[in-house]
């Protein structure tokens, strides 16, 4: 069997990812981390040519269901497959892994219409003293301008807790987004480092330890973290409606 190569071209404001070689649960998370790694610069789509990949182990489909699921949930970018008639295409329409946009040729994956972009808005937050007071502000002018009250006090939290993270670890400026989904109020940080977080306990007043972590775990409904060129994004998930906590719980 033949490793999986990809290759990734910008086309527009989409990314290409040509997949060859042979997917087998072994190689899958290789497609997946390379798959993950083109969603941090937010594509307008992502596109993905499964014209010469052969599948050794079925089952090993449902790396795309699972980078479709994340690229849904954050940044909104749109997962389409490119099989043409053969084994790949027959395996996808099985029906066994998710609802999975699959389109005959690139061409028309690339050609298709793009879906609506979700609202955002982000700054980059010097590590310097006030960053966290910075990311918190913006985080609840966002939840003022889409008229999230509920959602002010967890997500300025989260933003906070995510930005003292970055940069208590990775010493760098820290890119700060917010996102306006279907579903979810997504807040996302992308630093310099690609060191990963932990999470552990800690003392209160201590961001190092990874206790600010354990914050986000138990306020977001979903997070995660993306590799990226030169560092990582750290991403979390408020679901809308989510019941109303304290705005001291989101302060230090």
């Amino acid at each position: 069997m033949s490793p999986v190569g990809c290759e990734v071209d910008q086309v527009g404001t989409r990314l290409l990812v040509r997949l060859a070689g042979d997917l087998t649960l072994a190689s899958a998370p290789r497609v997946r981390a390379t798959l993950s790694r083109c969603l941090v610069d937010v594509p307008d789509a992502l596109v993905v040519d499964l014209a010469k990949l052969r599948v050794a182990e079925p089952v090993a489909l449902a790396v795309f269901r699972s980078v479709a699921w994340q690229a849904a949930v954050w940044p909104g970018t749109p997962l389409l497959l490119c099989a043409p008639e053969g084994e790949v295409a027959r395996l996808l329409a099985g029906g066994g892994y998710g609802r999975l946009a699959v389109y005959p040729t690139v061409t028309a994956a690339l050609s298709a219409r793009p879906a609506r972009r979700m609202p955002m808005v982000g700054d980059t937050v010097l590590p310097a003293d006030g960053a966290s007071r910075r990311a918190r502000d913006l985080a609840e002018q966002a939840c003022a301008r889409w008229n999230l009250p509920a959602l002010a006090a967890p997500a300025a939290m989260i933003a906070g807790e995510l930005v003292t993270n970055a940069i208590v670890h990775a010493r760098t400026m820290a890119d700060l987004r917010l996102s306006l989904g279907r579903r979810h109020l997504v807040i996302a940080v992308r630093d310099g480092s690609a060191d990963l977080p932990r999470v552990c306990d800690g003392p209160a007043g201590e961001p190092a330890t990874g206790r600010g972590l354990r914050l986000v775990e138990a306020f977001a409904r979903r997070w995660g973290i993306l590799p990226a060129q030169g560092g990582k994004v750290v991403w979390a998930g408020v679901l809308l409606g989510q019941p109303r906590i304290s705005a001291a719980a989101g302060r230090r």
